[in-house]
């Protein structure tokens, strides 16, 4: 081995050579479980595998191939396209002469477009191609419907910390690992929780630690780390189930959730203007009327982003969140407006009431607009008494709950109520 022919990295050294080998996924792996299955029938069809990164869906799909005798073509969606896809095709009719299958194995399958995706469809349908896509994106998303129905979505997960750590431990034991290196357990334990289920990462860092510490350090295996940021696709699930755990941690008034997935996404990378804009809608969802100075103060924290940035307008956005949280909860207002849509949308136009109809003109009044409206300052007895729907309509769009502030606005509403009697809107 030279100094132009350099060891491949640890993570493509330890790759497991057999099912055996495979750390984790023992929901798909273990006795009586969907793969184990497969590989006993000898049959294998079309699979999504989906997972988060380095939980092995590459290494996987090869060693299926192996295991069903299979020959196995890898492509990447991010470089590959229709012209990679007919070559396969052209290599699979050739191998398919001598009897032998062919399972086509495109890694970040999302990355192709529907154009692309359905150029593999005819050949997966006829069975041609065996395909495998690979996917850290949610495939309900990102596969085309048609190409799903004709694949079984796998789902892989992340691996356990004590996975790692064996791994890890592997790593140091097997003649393929890091010869010659030891390691802390401290520092293995560090790594393993640091990794966040991420084989390769894993491996990764620990091969560049012990290039900074022999025996390997904490030390050595933060420095290697580096910072630690925290998963999340801005564009991705993760993203938006990050976002949906802030919202029903505020929702459910738990103050140190909604500290966490907040600082989860700051530190992600998160648009902070974007949080801000979903922090506004949660005061006008879930808190509403039962404190009407969630909304004020969740606008200034917009303003406070949009004026300090990042870091600095950061400190705003927690306030907001903290505040939201331990405020009263009231969506009377939200369902109230949803019901007014769904009134308008499903039901006909109603007319409006002459005596509520604007009359600028000496024709409109001949025609009876404006006639007998009770101006509330000059009358406010007769404001209340008059309808404000047409006759007999009765919607009840607005129920208020008794909830902090709401609940002085329900005592209001109830004596509206009594105030409009039989002639208003109950």
């Amino acid at each position: 081995m030279t100094l132009f022919d350099p060891p491949a990295p640890l993570a493509e050294r330890l790759r497991p050579r057999t099912v055996a080998e495979v750390v984790g996924q023992t929901h798909l792996l273990g006795p009586g479980k969907p793969l184990t299955r497969v590989l006993g029938s000898g049959r294998l069809g079309s699979l999504i595998l989906w997972g988060p990164p380095g939980v092995g869906k590459t290494t996987l799909a090869r060693l299926l191939a192996g295991e069903v005798g299979a020959h196995f073509i890898p492509l990447s969606a991010v470089t590959a396209g229709v012209k990679d896809v007919r070559e396969a095709v052209t290599e699979a009719e050739r191998l398919r002469g001598r009897g032998q299958k062919t399972i086509l194995f495109l890694d970040e399958i999302h990355r192709f477009n529907k154009a692309q995706q359905d150029a593999l469809l005819p050949h997966v349908e006829s069975g041609l191609l065996t395909l495998i896509g690979a996917t850290t994106e949610n495939p309900s998303f990102e596969v085309n419907p048609a190409l799903r129905s004709r694949a079984r979505t796998l789902v892989l997960e992340a691996l356990k910390p004590e996975e790692v750590r064996g791994l890890l431990d592997r790593a140091l034991t097997d003649p393929r690992g890091l010869s010659g290196v030891t390691a802390e357990d401290g520092a293995l334990d560090l790594l393993a929780r640091l990794a966040e289920g991420d084989a390769r990462r894993a491996l990764s860092t620990l091969e560049v630690a012990s290039t900074l510490s022999n025996p390997v350090t904490p030390d050595a295996i933060t420095e290697a780390f580096g910072r630690h940021l925290p998963q999340m696709d801005k564009n991705g699930e993760d993203f938006y189930n990050l976002i949906s755990a802030l919202h029903k941690s505020v929702r459910g008034s738990h103050v140190d959730g909604a500290l966490y997935w907040l600082a989860r996404m700051v530190e992600g990378g998160a648009d902070p203007l974007y949080v801000a804009r979903r922090v506004v809608r949660m005061a006008a969802e879930d808190i509403g009327l039962a404190d009407p100075q969630a909304l004020r103060l969740c606008i200034a924290a917009r303003d406070t982003v949009e004026f300090l940035g990042s870091p600095e307008g950061d400190l705003a956005l927690a306030q907001a969140v903290v505040y939201l949280a331990l405020a009263p909860k009231s969506n009377s207002v939200y369902v109230a407006w949803k019901n007014a849509l769904n009134a308008v949308r499903d039901g006909e136009g109603l007319p409006i009431p002459l005596h509520l109809r604007n009359a600028p003109t000496a024709l409109m009044r001949q025609q009876g607009y404006g006639k007998g409206y009770a101006y509330y300052f000059d009358d406010p007895e007769g404001s209340f008494a008059q309808n404000y729907l047409p006759d007999g309509v009765q919607l009840g769009l607005y129920a208020p709950t008794g909830e902090g502030w709401e609940a002085r606005v329900a005592d209001r509403w109830r004596k509206l109520r009594d105030a409009h009697g039989d002639g208003g809107e109950e």
